[in-house]
């Protein structure tokens, strides 16, 4: 009996390179274009329920290898009327043959890259494979030859997930590239945004990337905290010791978590200058002329300009109305917005240990810093006042390390990461020309200082801030504002939207930008356990023992204390 012919037999797959896994073939490319992506027609043996929005794929052309993921799945047919009258499939041979011939699954797959075989580096896009060309499930050989591999020489590669239905490939972060610009981790409320920066924070000190100062809001970095469901994950500092340090501005709430911070931070009110209070403007309602007032004052009294304003008499408003011009309402009403400022223990009339030089003889020493708010994170006016206090001087110190390292007089400072929640709080779009965090992400490495930025809500930052975010970790968002401000100068964003808007709520991210070659939706590391751990070197075993052995201690001194055997 003479076998019918297929596509195949006319059109024979080209062979292609042996991998360490056999390549599943999907489909063949059926139309598309540079802008739009490519179409590409399922296999009849390809269940298109087992296609998932977000797997990379390799297309084999002629002469080059291209690697694209797919953007959307849809169901086609070769006759519309089919959609109108389907035809009765409950014979399982009229099935078969409606199957993969007159109805069949398409995919949108958007090419990123091009694996020419002479060439190490993957290339920018800038050519089409050609009609038929084959579609492949991309294998963890071209995925690791697109993202990298852990160890490799001169690389500071970080695991951070498992691409979407490639369960057991790893996809690694480029972490030099990714301290070498601001970065950004977004996403709803409950989507996992400070699992996810913890974990990148870790990375970062394990590779000794970049020193970092974290601005810990609700004391979630720096020892341990409660996940969800109850149970407790391991801080920074437990799993670095030697190489986190925790600040505190609240030193009981410290005790209270059976913490021995590293130091205790204070501010002095003849510190405080008026870049620090004006940053607050939105917070506390300042008008331009309270501001003005505030320049006034701190011209007159210097250092003492706070203290004297919080605790002005009626005589010294009628003096200042008098023989400066200043309106005495405005004074009055300056003291009220300012006298909040009496709420925090952390501020002092005069301090002997500065809190900044504490700071930077730690990030000098390579020693990463977590400065714990205590029972101050639930006002956003501490937290706004204290993370633009100390990041306007040690971003001035850095400044002046890196000229003096330009004449040759002093070595450069080691790359720092501040990291600040509520992000748009600091870079709203009305102050951020103004603040030191909108200098520092327009500056890009000038001075070797970035940001780290995790936020709800992106659409609250200033865009020209936004373009300058190299790297951005996207968990779910479903805010239209918040969306298109993700993808403010990023190519191909029109496709990336679909596949953001169907990520899970847990777990899973967009990541594209400056530390990867390509955009890459991943499975993120689950933070806490026991294999967790092991990788950073941290043996949770030992750590049980050396528990049992301290409780062993202590019962046995005390029974020796009390003459017992």
């Amino acid at each position: 009996m003479t076998r019918e012919l297929t596509f195949e037999d006319y059109f024979p797959a080209r062979p292609r390179e042996k991998g360490p896994q056999a390549a599943e073939r999907l489909g063949i490319v059926v139309g598309g274009s540079l802008s739009k992506g490519l179409e590409v027609k399922l296999d009849r043996t390809t269940m298109i329920e087992g296609v998932a929005v977000g797997r990379y794929v390799v297309i084999e052309g002629e002469k080059l290898r291209f690697f694209g993921m797919i953007t959307d799945v849809a169901l086609d047919n070769t006759n519309p009327m089919l959609a109108k009258a389907p035809p009765d499939i409950s014979d399982p041979f009229l099935a078969e043959v409606h199957m993969g011939t007159s109805v069949y699954g398409r995919l949108n797959v958007s090419p990123m890259l091009v694996l020419e075989k002479e060439a190490r580096e993957p290339k920018p896009v800038k050519s089409l494979p050609g009609h038929f060309s084959i579609v492949y499930n991309a294998t963890e050989e071209d995925v690791s030859r697109i993202f990298g591999r852990a160890g490799e020489e001169g690389k500071r590669f970080f695991h951070v997930g498992e691409p979407l239905d490639m369960g057991g490939i790893k996809i690694h972060l480029d972490l030099d590239r990714f301290v070498e610009r601001s970065s950004g981790v977004f996403g709803k409320s409950g989507t996992g945004k400070t699992f996810l920066c913890r974990l990148l924070l870790a990375g970062i000190i394990q590779s000794d990337a970049a020193v970092n100062l974290v601005f810990d809001m609700h004391n979630e970095y720096g020892w341990e905290s409660e996940g969800e469901g109850g149970f407790r994950v391991k801080g920074l500092k437990q799993l670095f010791p030697s190489q986190v340090a925790i600040f505190t501005l609240d030193d009981e709430s410290s005790k209270r978590r059976g913490i021995r911070p590293d130091f205790v931070v204070r501010i002095s009110y003849e510190q405080i200058e008026p870049e620090d209070v004006i940053m607050l403007s939105g917070l506390i309602g300042l008008s331009e002329s309270m501001i003005n007032a505030i320049y006034f004052l701190y011209k007159t009294w210097h250092k003492d300009w706070l203290d004297r304003l919080m605790n002005m008499t009626a005589e010294e408003k009628e003096e200042l109305a008098r023989d400066h011009g200043q309106h005495e309402g405005t004074l009055e009403a300056l003291g009220r917005r300012l006298r909040f400022l009496e709420r925090f223990d952390f501020l002092k009339p005069h301090i002997e240990d500065p809190s900044v030089q504490r700071i930077l003889e730690y990030l000098n020493r390579g020693i990463s810093v977590t400065l714990e708010f205590g029972r101050y994170g639930r006002s956003m006016e501490a937290y706004v006042l204290v993370a633009n206090y100390l990041t306007r001087r040690i971003h001035e110190e850095y400044v002046r390390r890196k000229e003096e390292a330009l004449g040759k007089q002093a070595s450069e400072p080691r790359p720092l990461v501040i990291t600040i929640e509520e992000a748009h709080k600091f870079l709203d779009p009305e102050i951020a020309q103004q603040t030191i965090f909108g200098t520092i992400a327009r500056e890009l490495r000038k001075y070797n200082v970035t940001l780290l930025v995790v936020d709800q809500r992106p659409s609250g930052i200033d865009e020209e801030v936004m373009s300058q975010i190299g790297t951005r970790v996207t968990c779910l968002l479903d805010n239209e504002r918040d969306i298109q401000a993700v993808f403010t100068g990023i190519s191909g964003a029109g496709e990336l939207r679909q596949v953001l808007a169907r990520l899970d709520t847990k777990q899973q991210a967009l990541i594209l930008g400056h530390a990867v070659r390509m955009p890459v939706v991943v499975r993120t590391r689950t933070y806490g356990t026991a294999e967790f751990y092991a990788s950073f070197g941290f043996a949770e075993g030992e750590e049980l023992q050396a528990r049992r052995a301290k409780a062993r201690d202590l019962l046995w001194g005390e029974k020796e204390s009390d003459g017992s055997n």
